[in-house]
């Protein structure tokens, strides 16, 4: 704290008007203090209070926990000096300086005059914005009402509410009728709860839209076969776009021999065996065929290849020998 010396007084005084102004300057000495306690209080920040724990002797815990940290107190200000001190007056709170304003002001002529001249740039960009989205806001919108839809149902699917699961997937697929993991959810569950014609009519849609989904094609085929159909025409649609699929080509080929059209079975199963040349099955499908076309030696060496992929179950196994035994007579 700045103090100002005050000069000794040489020339002689009475006593009581020493005394009087000694008790003058006392007391607006602790005046100036108490002023000065009072300001810092009211701008200092206040601490968070800390909680205190009384304990007693007689019940204090065996364990207690860590005492909170002390808060220092606030150092308080040095008395001022009785007789060798002015009183020292609280200071005065700073104000906020008027210059920056004129250093501003140009700059916000500056910043005015730039935001003019780009103005009809960033209304064009906006109008160009606004266009695109005009024309894909649309589909975009679509797509993710068909995404929450999809993600609702799964979500009851788990809490065990299919049928409102199913609601959901509909709603789903038609803000967006090409979202094909909705639609493949739908058709399991119209399966699994005995709904075959609903899932046929799933399945059926999503092959018009988009007729390259084999595993489409080869369930909407077998539910047809399942409810007396053939599944043919189904299969022979996609067939364009499962190039080597030996899968989808094997069971083309079963559908084909069903209905007795063994010829075109033959050609399907030994498409499919060139990308699996050790499935035994197919093997003795493709025997079955062209000892129905009246091959029996392309037969008889069909059945010993299905018998020497050692892939076959017992029974299947038992066919295949007393075929290659029927032939080789």
């Amino acid at each position: 704290m700045y103090t100002k010396p005050v000069a000794r007084r040489e020339d002689g005084v009475p006593l009581p008007v020493l005394v009087g102004a000694a008790v003058g300057v006392a007391v607006l000495a602790a005046a100036a203090a108490f002023g000065w306690r009072y300001w810092q209080k009211a701008h200092q920040p206040q601490a968070a209070p800390v909680p205190v724990r009384v304990v007693t002797l007689s019940s204090a815990p065996a364990l207690a926990p860590a005492p909170a940290p002390a808060v220092p107190a606030a150092p308080a200000p040095e008395p001022a000096p009785v007789a060798k001190e002015e009183p020292v007056a609280a200071p005065a709170p700073q104000t906020v300086s008027e210059k920056p304003k004129a250093v501003t002001a140009p700059r916000k002529h500056q910043e005015k005059d730039r935001r003019k001249h780009e103005a009809p740039a960033a209304k064009s960009a906006a109008a160009e914005a606004r266009a695109k989205a005009s024309v894909s806001g649309k589909e975009e919108t679509a797509a993710q009402k068909a995404e929450t839809g999809y993600r609702r149902a799964l979500a009851s699917i788990q809490e065990g509410y299919v049928n409102e699961a199913v609601v959901q997937l509909e709603q789903a697929l038609q803000a967006n009728p090409r979202h094909d993991a909705a639609r493949q959810t739908l058709v399991s569950l119209l399966i699994e709860n005995k709904r075959g014609d609903e899932a046929m009519r799933q399945l059926q849609l999503g092959l018009t839209l988009d007729p390259a989904q084999p595993a489409l094609a080869m369930l909407l085929a077998r539910l047809q076969i399942e409810h007396g159909g053939t599944g043919i025409d189904t299969l022979t649609r996609t067939l364009p776009y499962v190039g080597a699929n030996g899968e989808y080509r094997a069971f083309l080929a079963g559908a084909l021999q069903r209905q007795q059209r063994h010829r075109e079975a033959a050609e399907q199963y030994q498409a499919a065996l060139r990308s699996a040349p050790q499935n035994g099955v197919w093997w003795m499908g493709l025997g079955i065929s062209l000892q129905a076309e009246k091959r029996d030696a392309e037969a008889l060496d069909a059945f010993r290849k299905a018998k020497g992929s050692a892939t076959l179950k017992p029974e299947l196994l038992a066919f295949v020998e007393n075929k290659i035994q029927t032939l080789s007579r």
